[in-house]
């Protein structure tokens, strides 16, 4: 997948990789809450509490470090009872609400559910903010003790993930004055990490990891206590005006974000709540750097940039907000290696894999903190820039970044290509780097027929189809900034990969493509769905593509829920496994996006309609990282995978890319054209509308609703010289 780093065995072992998640805790189990911005996130109990048990995620976490690491709430010296937790639908604020249990009282007790707990919470700038409201529904004034019980052990997510350190910094003694405690960490990265906890009003008694208030309320009484954990510079003011101030400049900045996208409707509510959750969690995924919009992977493991989950989540909502996509290309493109570092995996002209800034790569003990060690951002960098123009006719930042396209291509024509021979292959600089660079980067994801473990250098069947459609993007910006020459060479380059492609990697009796290629050129003849990354970048040739379809829809590959990562027939195949029998809906969202370039609508639709149906199963609607590739029953939900991240931004940005394979959305900036191509609506949506979808000029709005077998297109409005082109 990203770079979480679970493949860093040699070829030939099955040994348990050296950066891997460990797998305690479900996540699906404890479904904890999360919130994210900017660099800053927080995973919470249900009840708002910080527990940080062993193999837990929970805490609040600044740039890779976890600067809260226990936050629990008592009443009267109990856990107060879970009544409900929600989260707004723009993911601007959570909120649990709570009630006593039976408590002890001076003259009795406090019969349960008489006090109701508020806790709302949210993420600005650094600091999660926290307004405590607790009131009295008694017929009796009542005497309550709430205490807050906090710690902080900075420890990196590296640490937290399961990764052992043999030396840690020093922890500091807290600073405690009457309403705050400073807490801080010395790492032996020579920073001082600090947490400053800040209440108002006053505690009644403070200490160094605890808060306690006793309040007296009257009969309908309510109090508010307003808490500040802040991870850095803390503002001048504090307590409700600073909380409110915060609040409703984090809900403005969401607001500002996701206004550029299209709007999305249809009459199933079900379906509008999917496609509402995607468009939340993509926008608080959303981090500005200084060169655009860039969508951090996902919480709580990957809250940081990685190149390949940011091209292809660009892609995947290229329709909906091209500045994802330009946010992403810059970004990147101020990041791309310019000399080599082994231990970094870099190379002149690769894109970056994966940025950490916490201690552990600060010092090396991880290799991350600039890695370049996977195959495929480079080809999809280039690949993703002629998309973006295609999409926007957006000339000057492709202008802009053609020096950086220029050097992608160099390294995807020389250090790319290992021997050759014409194909990327991958192989670690490191012992400390990735084994397997691929997105299926797993210890076991690459293999042969009889399960034995591919050795490398490794050409993975993805990784030449993003070539081939870098080769193209690049002609067609090169001929457009009038380099005839160069563009007639990338030409060549396309013909002669496509053509080599076909020969070495389409099986006849499989009737699909290899997984890949090993180190002696021996295919891998293993069903995958990283076939269907051939037909998504348009290498494969019109004739191979029925073939393609026809064994990634049949029920070895396709669960009921989306297309498996690997076939049921396949030796390895464990459908709880990470990337040998899963779903992912990033995987599905390329595959059913390569279907309908083909043709192949209905087949998009179908992947489509089991996403969907998934989505029904699961909490706030929230597509995760991945899930297991179980057969669909009826009358059940998916099955989870224990450690899968959620939100994540390519799997919330699938349905959205869906939607666009589904109607055959399309784009032609010169011609101010919004093109729909032989549309259709998956089976549990009748109806569509798209508002404000944005082309060259202007932007229209459109309702695709069911007729009969097919479908009827309606512009409702348009804005500027926009026409909506409709080909059956």
């Amino acid at each position: 997948m990203m770079g979480q780093a679970r493949t860093e065995t040699p070829h030939d072992a099955e040994e348990a990789p050296l950066y891997a998640v460990a797998a305690a805790e479900s996540l699906a189990e404890s479904r904890t809450l999360t919130l994210k911005n900017g660099d800053t996130f927080a995973v919470f109990s249900r009840a708002g509490d910080i527990g940080a048990s062993p193999g837990s995620p929970e805490g609040v976490y600044h740039r890779d470090t976890r600067h809260l690491s226990r936050f629990s709430l008592t009443l009267g010296g109990a856990r107060p009872m879970l009544l409900s937790a929600t989260m707004r639908d723009d993911n601007a604020l959570l909120t649990c609400d709570l009630a006593n249990p039976d408590l002890p009282d001076g003259d009795g007790h406090i019969e349960h559910d008489r006090i109701h707990i508020r806790r709302s919470r949210f993420l600005w700038n650094g600091a999660c903010m926290e307004r405590i409201a607790a009131r009295n529904f008694d017929r009796r004034a009542r005497t309550i003790q709430l205490e807050i019980v906090f710690a902080a052990d900075f420890a990196d997510v590296f640490e937290v993930r399961g990764a052992r350190r043999e030396r840690r910094g020093i922890l500091r003694t807290p600073g405690v004055t009457r309403d705050s405690v400073k807490l801080s960490y010395d790492g032996l990265d020579e920073q001082r990490r600090e947490t400053l906890v800040r209440f108002d009003p006053p505690p009644t008694q403070l200490s160094s990891g605890r808060a306690k208030y006793v309040m007296e309320l009257a009969p309908g009484e309510w109090r508010s206590i307003f808490i500040e954990v802040i991870c850095g510079a803390p503002g001048p003011e504090s307590g409700q005006r600073a909380f409110l101030v915060a609040l409703r400049d984090s809900k403005r900045a969401l607001h500002r974000a996701s206004a550029r996208a299209a709007k999305i409707s249809s009459s199933n509510e079900s379906f509008n709540e999917t496609a509402s959750r995607s468009v939340s969690d993509l926008y608080m995924l959303l981090t500005d750097t200084p060169e655009g919009p860039y969508p951090y992977a996902g919480v709580p493991w990957f809250s940081t940039v990685f190149g390949r989950d940011g091209l292809i989540t660009a892609w995947e909502t290229l329709w909906l907000d091209p500045a994802i996509a330009a946010g992403v290309l810059n970004h990147l493109a101020a990041l791309q290696a310019t000399t080599t570092d082994p231990r970094a995996d870099a190379e002149p002209g690769k894109i970056l894999h994966e940025a950490r800034n916490g201690e552990m790569a600060v010092l090396g003990e991880v290799p991350f903190r600039r890695y370049y060690g996977s195959v495929d951002s480079t080809p999809l960098f280039v690949a993703l820039a002629g998309a973006y123009f295609e999409r926007t006719g957006d000339l000057t930042t492709v202008q802009r970044l053609w020096p950086n396209i220029e050097a992608a291509l160099g390294w995807i024509a020389n250090s790319g290509d290992r021997d050759g021979d014409g194909f990327i292959e991958y192989g670690r600089q490191s012992s400390d780097g990735l084994v397997n660079q691929g997105w299926k980067d797993s210890h076991d994801s690459v293999f042969h027929a009889d399960g034995t473990l591919a050795r490398g250098p490794i050409a993975i069947v993805e990784v030449q189809a993003y070539a081939y459609a870098a080769w193209r993007a690049a002609e067609r910006i090169a001929r457009k900034l009038g380099k005839d020459v160069e563009a007639a060479r990338y030409a060549a380059s396309a013909e002669t990969l496509r053509r080599r492609f076909d020969e070495a990697f389409f099986d006849e009796e499989l009737q699909t493509y290899v997984l890949a290629l090993d180190g002696d050129k021996k295919p891998c003849r293993v069903q995958s769905s990283n076939a269907g990354h051939a037909l998504f970048a348009g290498v494969a040739y019109p004739e191979r593509a029925r073939a393609v379809a026809r064994s990634l829809l049949g029920s070895a590959s396709f669960s009921g829920w989306g297309v498996r990562t690997l076939a049921s027939s396949e030796v390895r195949y464990n459908p709880m496994s990470y990337h040998n029998g899963s779903v992912w809906p990033h995987d599905n969202a390329m595959i059913a996006a390569g279907l309908a370039a083909y043709g192949y609508h209905a087949e998009a639709a179908k992947i489509f309609d089991g996403l969907l149906a998934a989505s029904r199963y699961i909490d706030l609607r929230r597509l995760p990282e991945l899930f297991c590739g179980f057969p669909r029953k009826p009358a059940q939900g998916p099955t989870f995978y224990p450690v899968a991240c959620s939100p994540q931004a390519w799997a919330a940005a699938a349905p959205l890319s869906m939607i666009q394979s589904c109607i055959g959305l399309g784009f032609d900036p010169d011609a101010h054209q919004i093109v729909l191509r032989e549309p259709m609506l998956p089976s549990s949506v009748n109806d569509l509308v798209l508002r404000d979808v944005q082309v060259q000029g202007g932007s229209a709005d459109i309702e695709i609703r069911r007729s009969g077998r097919g479908v009827v297109v309606d512009v409702l409005a348009r804005r500027g010289p926009v026409k909506v082109v409709t080909i059956d």
